[in-house]
């Protein structure tokens, strides 16, 4: 995906791929309109909600691992009561956890 928004403002700039590998300051690129300027902000605002996005998922897929890991001895086709709360209690650490880590950075 960086490299679709790569081409992406290589193609609305006219800037070429060593142009932006190079760091260059779209902003200030010479024939650079505000109206692309600020389409180019919205896409990279875009491409950063996806990389956050794929981050929580993948979070979201570890800790599921774990708990299951951790909870389940052998699926069948409904859980027990001791693994149906060893579940609960597992992810509401997870969530616990996150959001003392996140309140802690925050600080």
């Amino acid at each position: 995906s960086s490299l679709t928004l790569a081409v992406l403002s290589s193609k609305v700039t006219g800037i070429g791929m060593d142009d932006l590998n190079s760091g260059v300051d779209f902003a200030s690129a010479s024939g650079l309109e505000k109206a692309e300027a600020a389409e180019l902000q919205r896409m990279l605002a875009v491409e950063q909600q996806k990389a956050q996005f794929q981050a929580q998922e993948t979070k979201v897929h570890n800790f599921t691992d774990v708990c299951w890991d951790k909870c389940v001895d052998r699926p069948g086709s409904k859980l027990d009561s001791r693994t149906e709360t060893c579940l609960v209690n597992c992810v509401e650490r997870f969530i616990d956890t996150t959001l003392a880590i996140t309140s802690r950075f925050s600080q």
